[in-house]
Parts: C-alpha cells; sequence; structure tokens
C-alpha cells in the first residue's frame, strides 16, 4: 500500500484490506447472533456498499434477501447536501425486518432519507450497518446498529468508495492527501 493517485487526486493509504476483512467478519457474526432465524431483507445502497454488502452477505450463514436502492447527495468529492433517488425498491416491505448496508455515513442525510422510504414501504425494524462513519461531519438522529470504524472527515477512496467513480475496485482504503 503506498501514494496512489486516482483521477486528478493524491491519496495516501488509510485502512488496509486486511482489518477491512476483519471488521466485516464481525459485523456479520454480529448480525447472524442478532437476526438468525428471522429472514431480514439486506438493502444495498448503490453505487458504494455492492463491495461491503457482498462479503457481509457471503459470511452469513441464514436466510434472507437482498435489494438495493441508489441514491446520489455527491459531486465529486463533496456532499451536495440534496439527496436524489435513482433506483427504488419494488420489493414488499411490509412488516419486513431490514438491514440498511451502507459504505459510509458522514452527514446522514442520505441514510436519514432511506429510513424514511423503508418505514413508509411498512419495514417493521430497519436497522444500519455502516463500514464506515464520520462522526466529526453526522447530523442524523438514528442509531447506526453495526459499525465497522468511526474515522475523520476527510474524503477517502477505494472498498467501493469512488471519486468522480474511480477507485471503487481497490482492495483497500484511501484518504486525499493535501497536494490535491
Amino acid at each position: 500500500m503506498g501514494k496512489i493517485q486516482v483521477g486528478d487526486k493524491h491519496f495516501i493509504p488509510f485502512i488496509t484490506a486486511q482489518l477491512i476483512r476483519q471488521e466485516v467478519d464481525r459485523i456479520a457474526l454480529e448480525i447472524s447472533r442478532d437476526l438468525a432465524g428471522t429472514r431480514p431483507v439486506f438493502i444495498s445502497v448503490l453505487n458504494g456498499a455492492f463491495v461491503f454488502t457482498a462479503d457481509l452477505v457471503r459470511r452469513l450463514r441464514f436466510d434472507c434477501q437482498i435489494s438495493f436502492i441508489k441514491l446520489a447527495s455527491y459531486s465529486g468529492s463533496t456532499s451536495t447536501g440534496q439527496v436524489t433517488e435513482l433506483v427504488g425498491l419494488n420489493e414488499d416491505l411490509t412488516g419486513r425486518q431490514v438491514v440498511v448496508v451502507e459504505d459510509i455515513i458522514d452527514t446522514g442525510i442520505t441514510m436519514g432519507k432511506i429510513i424514511d422510504i423503508l418505514r413508509g414501504k411498512g419495514a417493521s425494524e430497519v436497522r444500519i450497518a455502516a463500514l464506515l462513519f464520520k462522526p466529526d461531519a453526522f447530523m442524523g438522529h438514528f442509531r447506526i446498529d453495526y459499525l465497522g470504524f468511526s474515522i475523520p472527515n476527510e474524503f477517502i477512496v477505494g472498498y467501493g468508495l469512488d471519486y468522480n467513480g474511480l477507485g471503487r475496485n481497490l482492495p483497500d482504503i484511501y484518504q486525499i492527501t493535501d497536494e490535491s
């Protein structure tokens, strides 16, 4: 893991693939302990959470359903503060237990919108699994049930997270440098 360039920005190593795997394993164990036998619906937030979701659900040893939702709130490396629903849900969630799988929660605006959507579709319970959380940026009013890492409010890329569509395929997570 060394310094890299993604698009016109430079990034330095931040979280290794090995540490990510360890946290995904731990989160999967917690979810398995809490939800085994309930047949929950996992809602993966596209595009960023697809890598985390795939790794997470492969470690679960109980029946579950997986679906996807896509919302947008970023332009480049900054949040716009506005959430736009790009791909919605078609599943009937009435009375279902739902786990939202998100790569990163910063302000919480997008997750708040997702929670409202899921409650509006009749979910009996909504839990949140997030790999990354930026507490210094958080303005939400919800609890993260399964959390990997709390991180500083810096822009990151890798393991599903992107910069202008690039870098999602990196196995490690990198943090932007002042040189960008």
